[in-house]
């Protein structure tokens, strides 16, 4: 199998770490917008990117498959009022790291593993259920196959498997 990036912290133990009114020096999440496109267009397909694994997913993974999937569909696509993109997840999980010295006379500067509570480096949104939605796309059915080409290309910024299920938004007429 081959190593998915975002090896460090994709795996979780214990509770979530989320209470940011006692933690100073949490740095803001780098994702800026959770909602792109058009909601008010009438829609054919929702293309859903759900996970196929418990994990975490960094905040800076999260806005980089955020970027990558609005720039592929806003370029193909020609213009953001033909789909809708929305993230469904929110890094709430604060990440800690106890930072190590790594030069000549660092042993006289640092304690080890003694009170090694950590330092708050980043946020990650918690993956807790098998099948649990990251983001979609709505789309008209002829821009089904860009928004899945969109998917799979956000699916190669994040640390967990994941798999893109379609969606038919409207039944089909019965047939007379």
């Amino acid at each position: 199998m081959p190593l998915r990036p975002g090896r460090c912290y994709r795996h979780f133990s214990g509770p979530a770490y989320t209470r940011k009114e006692y933690i100073p020096g949490v740095p803001m999440p780098k994702i800026t917008k959770f909602t792109m496109g058009n909601p008010n267009n009438d829609y054919d397909y929702e293309l859903r990117l759900v996970s196929s694994e418990i994990g975490q997913i960094r905040h800076n993974a999260l806005e980089a498959a955020r970027v990558l999937a609005l720039k592929y569909l806003t370029k193909k696509l020609a213009s953001e009022t033909n789909f809708y993109l929305v993230v469904t997840k929110y890094p709430h999980h604060v990440l800690r790291e106890n930072k190590m010295m790594a030069f000549a006379g660092a042993d006289r500067l640092q304690d080890g593993m003694r009170l090694s509570f950590g330092k708050p480096i980043g946020t990650a949104a918690r993956i807790e259920r098998l099948g649990d939605l990251i983001m979609f796309v709505k789309v008209k059915k002829e821009h089904v196959d860009i928004a899945k080409q969109a998917l799979k290309m956000a699916q190669s910024k994040i640390s967990i498997r994941t798999k893109i299920e379609i969606v038919p938004l409207k039944k089909e007429a019965p047939a007379q």
